[in-house]
């Protein structure tokens, strides 16, 4: 892709992003609010219901760690269009949707093309803002937390309004149609440099990458439980399927004003430790609340929850980003920190659905997430920015074209 974007370019450029991040999430936010009707029509169970969230974070995660490859083998652009066209496919699929196996094969197949985006996006879009990247990437992470307030509030009104669960959540081929045509237009052709050789194999022996990966994965398992549980949660002490879907639309706000605000926040440079321990502070006070005093303020948890998960997601990115100049291999540090925390964040809803029959409750999930939170607090002392050239050296070694870089 061109080095520069001149300013006529620039609002559309913007608005791809925009659009792209906004489909990344209603599919999985949307289920919560529809989680009555769903195991009513499927006959799905508890932990057959946390499969409509673990199934797409496993692909999420094992499909980053080809991103690299993608990018290398068959562009970036080419990459993006056509896993925007799968997201499509699979909402639209979920309209002959049956049972509660076919389900989860269309969960997989969205997740498949959202785990793409993911994996290749985050490079494209250091490539096309080099001076503004992390603010574009605040503006990245906030529409994908936007996107899935969106599907929880949108996706129970049409289920209402049309009497079919399945429109609820089919509908979203909608906009992937937009992002589709959208990107075609406007993003542009890949460039001519790409990373040669096996670039995640040489990163991933290095230990900076799983910690990344660590602390990403920890954080966004707070984010899968979250969306996969907290409206079945509420809806469990007598709330209605709106409402709960009211309180996922709350948290999922938040996360798109925290991920949009922070990047704005910390400027081009400097140390972000302090920004991710205030989010992550914040969700230590909302699942607290979550698991101690539920009734007490819903909504105040839920936010805290949303702007904590938010914030941590976007600067996550950046600090991932920021690791090295070149957008090819920070685009590929990137993906691998989503790769593999994804896989770490695929198991929670999981284990909260296990505690939940085992309790008969979900306080001891939340509590997961809280000793989570902590754990990450600690691992992210090691985030200082004078360690990034000696925990990543590569980048030294010579220029991504250069033979150095094949593992």
């Amino acid at each position: 892709m061109s080095k520069t974007i001149s300013p006529s370019s620039m609002a559309p450029l913007l608005l791809v992003v925009a659009v792209i991040g906004l489909n990344l999430r209603p599919f999985i936010t949307g289920v919560g609010p529809l989680a009555a009707d769903i195991r009513a029509g499927t006959g799905l169970g508890l932990q057959g219901m946390s499969l409509l969230t673990l199934v797409p974070m496993i692909l999420m995660g094992l499909v980053a760690f080809v991103g690299p490859s993608l990018q290398s083998t068959i562009g970036a652009r080419r990459s993006i269009i056509a896993a925007l066209a799968v997201l499509g496919t699979g909402s639209v699929l979920r309209l002959f949707s049956d049972s509660g196996w076919a389900l989860v094969a269309t969960a997989a197949v969205i997740g498949f093309g959202v785990a793409i985006v993911q994996a290749v996006f985050p490079g494209v879009i250091k490539r096309m803002f080099p001076a503004h990247a992390a603010r574009v990437m605040g503006l990245y992470s906030s529409m994908l937390m936007g996107g899935g307030a969106f599907g929880a509030k949108i996706s129970p009104i049409i289920a209402d309004a049309t009497g079919n669960w399945r429109m609820g959540l089919a509908w979203l081929a909608i906009p992937a149609v937009v992002a589709v045509l959208l990107a075609w237009i406007y993003l542009p052709s890949d460039g001519q440099s790409r990373p040669a050789g096996n670039v995640a194999l040489r990163l991933l022996k290095r230990p900076r990458a799983w910690l990344l990966m660590a602390c990403f994965g920890l954080v966004n398992g707070g984010y899968s439980s979250a969306v996969a549980w907290l409206a079945p949660s509420y809806q469990a002490q007598g709330w209605s399927g709106p409402a709960s879907g009211n309180l996922l639309a709350v948290m999922a706000t938040c996360q798109a004003a925290s991920a949009l605000l922070f990047p704005m926040l910390i400027g081009r440079e400097g140390d972000r430790r302090k920004w991710v321990w205030l989010t992550l502070a914040f969700q230590a006070a909302g699942f607290a609340g979550l698991g101690f005093w539920p009734q007490l303020a819903p909504s105040l948890w839920a936010a805290l929850v949303g702007a904590g998960l938010g914030g941590c997601f976007a600067l996550s990115m950046v600090v991932a980003l920021d690791h090295l100049a070149e957008p090819a291999l920070a685009g590929a540090l990137s993906a691998l920190m989503q790769g593999g925390g994804f896989l770490i964040a695929a198991i929670p809803p999981w284990i909260v659905a296990v505690l939940h029959d085992l309790t008969g409750g979900y306080q001891a999930g939340w509590m997961l997430h809280l000793t989570n939170v902590i754990i990450v607090m600690i691992l992210t002392y090691r985030l200082a920015p004078h360690t990034y050239e000696k925990a990543l050296p590569m980048v030294k070694e010579g220029p991504m074209h250069d033979p150095k870089f094949a593992a």
